[in-house]
């Protein structure tokens, strides 16, 4: 039992001494202080509804509508094994996209880079739906309308 302890001890004392060391989320994916959000933002011109349905492997985050200027969002930590994944399906009148908005990335740091570490933007426009590069403060479009 005591050898138990020592060893539970080891491991909480090396998962912590990890998360706080720079780098070390891209390391240990699960080891993620960040409280992520997302947001979802009707982004069209004119009068268009937006009807997004968002969920992950544990959240259905539901079916949720926007008008011009709405915003549907949510916040989360990433789980221990690091698998945290979000996926959107996007409609607008004939036109729909389906993508994930939010994954842990463990080799590359684009998302997090564009989202600025914890926050992430994705805006549904005329011409398809973008992502916010919070540090540059610019719109990119990143996946076109399907019809």
């Amino acid at each position: 039992m005591r050898a138990l302890k020592g060893i539970v001890i080891f491991y909480l004392c090396a998962a912590l001494a990890l998360s706080i060391c720079p780098g070390s989320s891209a390391k240990w994916p699960g080891l993620d202080p960040t409280n992520w959000h997302v947001h979802v933002v009707n982004g069209f011109g004119g009068q268009r509804a937006l009807v997004v349905h968002c969920w992950s492997d544990l959240d259905d985050l539901g079916t949720h509508t926007l008008y011009p200027g709405g915003d549907f969002n949510w916040h989360f930590h990433v789980n221990l094994p690091g698998t945290t994944r979000f996926t959107c399906d996007f409609h607008a009148d004939k036109q729909h996209a389906l993508f994930d908005v939010f994954w842990k990335e463990s080799k590359h740091m684009w998302l997090r880079t564009h989202c600025n570490w914890k926050a992430c933007f994705w805006i549904a426009k005329d011409d398809g739906i973008y992502l916010k590069n919070v540090p540059e403060n610019r719109d990119e479009r990143i996946h076109p309308w399907e019809t």
